[in-house]
């Protein structure tokens, strides 16, 4: 549930916007990223988002039903254009994001009287974002969200010893959509009470909690008010990545080296493969590790949605030992595999920088 709009990345690498001649158009908006990415591995997925009533909604649509993500509660708001974002792409670690969400994103239009709760309820994961809750009436509609799933009796997932239900708050905190963290503190310790699973990189848990220490933060996820949290996924980037599990489970699992081409999408590949590893079951370093392995193979493409990894791709790269397994995606871009310099980043997007610019600062 949340962000969906268009990315426009330039099929030239290492030059600024101003310099860029031509571009390729892609379904783009984290959760819908992960929906992609999940339904790249064979689950059922469907997306609750919002756009205009434009051409560019007209793209989203069908790219989510190429992509196999069901599209029904994805709904027009006609009162908004379909936000568009660009990106300027520096390898290995810059890669400045342009949002153009104004005068406001449709996928912030969602209301609570909207959702079919019924289908929240029933599904076996759930994700929701940060993002939902930095403005009315999503943050309503979010809260609403997770609160009729942690009325539903979930189990924990992963972590919790086996397959199972689980809800997941991705703390995807974009600072461009807040005045600053003490506004968003608050409602996310919200969404926190009504989670099983958190997910967030080093800036999203300082946010959240205070903590940037990996281990600090994970344990302060864990002991959110509510006690709902059962496993805390910190991302770290070229440091690869920490889990708990309010168990005493624990796993860390290094990145795959890869040279990055765009390191957006590894965190949203990253967090798809990790939906995957939720219901598979109870081997926590396993499911990090095929998470991981997502999120290097898709910085090393250039683009997010079109470059998520199917389950051979996910199995090649853990054998090669590299995220390096071809161009994928629509093969625009030149060579590479990506990551932090030749370290890798299979735990997504901790080294991508979001650089301000009219008409949003991002």
């Amino acid at each position: 549930m949340g962000r969906l709009g268009v990315d426009l990345y330039p099929l030239q690498t290492g030059v600024g916007l101003d310099r860029v001649e031509s571009f390729g158009k892609f379904l783009g908006g984290s959760p819908a990223n992960v929906a992609v990415a999940a339904a790249r591995l064979g689950l059922r997925t469907a997306l609750v988002s919002r756009t205009g009533a434009d051409p560019f909604g007209t793209f989203l649509h069908r790219e989510l039903k190429g992509f196999g993500v069901d599209d029904r509660w994805v709904t027009e708001a006609a009162a908004y254009p379909t936000p568009v974002t660009f990106c300027e792409v520096f390898p290995p670690d810059d890669f400045p994001l342009y949002f153009y969400r104004l005068p406001k994103a449709p996928d912030l239009e969602i209301h609570p009287h909207e959702l079919d709760l019924g289908a929240i309820r029933a599904a076996r994961v759930f994700w929701a974002t940060g993002t939902g809750l930095c403005a009315e009436p999503s943050r309503t509609a979010t809260l609403e969200a997770l609160r009729a799933r942690s009325g539903a009796g979930d189990g924990g997932g992963g972590g919790d010893g086996g397959a199972g239900r689980a809800t997941v708050f991705d703390l995807d905190w974009r600072p461009m959509f807040w005045t600053d963290p003490a506004e968003a503190r608050p409602y996310y310790a919200e969404a926190l009470r009504h989670a099983t699973v958190a997910v967030g990189n080093l800036d999203e848990c300082e946010v959240a909690t205070g903590e940037r220490d990996p281990e600090a933060a994970a344990r302060a996820l864990l002991a959110s008010d509510g006690g709902t949290v059962r496993l805390a996924v910190v991302k770290q980037g070229p440091k690869g990545v920490l889990a708990l599990a309010a168990d005493g489970t624990r796993a860390e699992v290094p990145p795959l080296p890869v040279e990055v081409v765009n390191g957006l999408g590894a965190g949203d590949a990253f967090g798809g493969a990790l939906v995957h590893g939720l219901l598979a079951g109870p081997d926590l370093e396993e499911a990090l590790r095929r998470a991981n392995a997502a999120g290097s193979i898709v910085a090393g493409r250039l683009a997010c949605s079109s470059a998520m990894p199917d389950p051979a791709e996910i199995a090649e790269a853990l054998a090669r030992g590299t995220g390096t397994i071809g161009t994928g995606g629509t093969g625009t871009t030149g060579t590479g595999a990506g990551g932090t310099g030749t370290t890798g980043t299979g735990a997504g997007g901790t080294s991508a920088t979001s650089t301000g610019t009219p008409p949003e600062k991002g």
